[in-house]
């Protein structure tokens, strides 16, 4: 059931809305069959699909980033639920809007039987009194509370009302999302720009996925100005090539495939760089791929093996550094999280190196692989079990820390590669002080 107090103002304005509001806003799909993106929370077999396709909701929280569907998911709700739909904007809405709307749901559920749902937008902007406003409603079961929000709601709503609502995580969309929905939008001759003809280049359409950063507003409202703004050529088609696409989005096209080329000569730069102890290098490597929308968790991930292989003992705590960064940029997400790629990986150029670790690992699996090894030596061998000790099972085993120095000579590699040899640190920062302590302990 709509709001039955639309008044008739209401009414024709948002059907000008629909006829001539924004692409973003004309587009919105309907059913959430229609709905793009988000498989992992609107896959048919998920929750949130079944939910609103039986009209069985509870309250909800959806968060996540802008252009990423929250607020045509409630649409779609809207659309298709038997309960009664309201919506208040979090920014414009205070006590009293709530009290009232509170107020005719229960008179809606004393006098028909109706639920209602109150949709949210922006619900981290409610101050406390506001949320707490709801919290008895939404307990009761006098109103089904759908929030919306870009910041984490665990930070930003009360405690209360997140342990009464499911959370729903949105991402960005993905590439295929954003590029199926501009291909709708050119194809839709009803509420999309199909009436114009638009042509548009492979290149300017892989530009304006690439630059939405999985903001599907940002997507279509770029082509809704570049194909307003553009005139017909001669055979009468409104022609989008990667120009027009810059100017709309306002960012400048780069020569940057994330799957290409360009994807790994760039990464390939970038590792170089780092290795090479060179951060001037590294930053405009990282702003590259930043600005070609490169996913910032594979960023990371390459700064956190280079501080390990390239790094290693000369700072152990590049990979300390690294993996901080990493988590930080999971919980993070952009556009923040450049500022922690950057730190970690100008410390990560700065860094002494080694790859004396890495070497050795390589050298001693090449041995493990190609090599008799034999067997652990008797006196290393675990002798905690009952007739250990008749084997000889951990006889002789000299327990370091009853010497001097906790450490004693004795043999710990098999007999066949007793005299190997495998980490060979260098004298680059804290492996200096390795070799120093190695040679403490009279290692031969």
């Amino acid at each position: 059931m709509k709001n039955e107090q639309l008044s008739f103002f209401d009414i024709g304005r948002e059907q000008k809305v629909k006829s001539e509001g924004p692409l973003a806003t004309r587009m919105r799909p309907e059913t959430i069959d229609e709905f793009v993106g988000q498989e992992d929370i609107v896959a048919p077999s998920k929750l949130l699909y079944r939910a609103i396709k039986a009209d069985k909701l509870t309250s909800l929280i959806l968060f996540g980033p802008p252009g990423t569907g929250k607020t045509t998911l409630a649409r779609i709700i809207a659309n298709t639920t038997k309960a009664h739909f309201e919506q208040l904007n979090a920014v414009t809405s205070g006590v009293a809007d709530i009290r009232k709307v509170v107020g005719e749901a229960k008179e809606r559920i004393g006098m028909y039987g109706t639920k209602t749902i109150v949709f949210v937008d922006e619900i981290h902007r409610f101050n406390k009194s506001q949320q707490d406003a709801l919290l008895p409603y939404v307990e009761d079961g006098t109103i089904i509370l759908i929030g919306a929000t870009t910041e984490n709601p665990y930070y930003e709503v009360n405690d209360a009302l997140i342990s009464r609502s499911t959370i729903f995580r949105l991402n960005p969309l993905e590439d295929a999302a954003i590029r199926k929905l501009i291909l709708r939008c050119i194809a839709d001759d009803k509420k999309g720009l199909g009436m114009y003809n638009v042509k548009i280049t492979d290149e300017a359409l892989q530009h304006l996925v690439a630059t939405s950063n999985g903001d599907a507003r940002s997507a279509l409202n770029a082509l809704e100005l570049a194909v307003l703004t553009t005139e017909k050529n001669e055979n009468n088609e409104v022609f989008i090539d990667t120009n027009t696409a810059e100017e709309c989005i306002q960012k400048k096209a780069i020569n940057y495939d994330k799957k290409g080329e360009n994807h790994y000569d760039t990464i390939s730069a970038f590792i170089k760089s780092m290795r090479g102890s060179d951060p001037d290098a590294v930053l405009h490597y990282l702003a590259k791929m930043i600005y070609a929308g490169e996913d910032p968790k594979f960023i990371a991930r390459r700064i956190v093996i280079c501080a390990s292989e390239d790094v290693g003992n000369a700072d152990p705590n590049a990979l300390t550094v690294a993996v901080s960064a990493a988590n930080a940029v999971s919980m993070i997400g952009m556009p923040e999280s450049r500022i922690i790629l950057a730190q970690a990986a100008v410390y990560v150029a700065c860094a002494p190196k080694s790859n004396a670790a890495y070497m050795g690992i390589n050298n001693a699996l090449e041995d493990v692989k190609n090599k008799k090894t034999g067997a652990v030596p008797l006196h290393l061998r675990n002798d905690a079990f009952k007739g250990a000790n008749e084997w000889g099972y951990g006889k002789g085993y000299k327990y370091a820390h009853d010497f001097e120095n906790n450490y004693v000579e004795q043999q710990y590699l098999p007999d066949e590669i007793k005299d190997a040899k495998y980490y060979y640190p260098t004298e680059n920062g804290y492996e200096k002080e390795i070799i120093r302590l190695m040679n403490t302990r009279k290692r031969k």
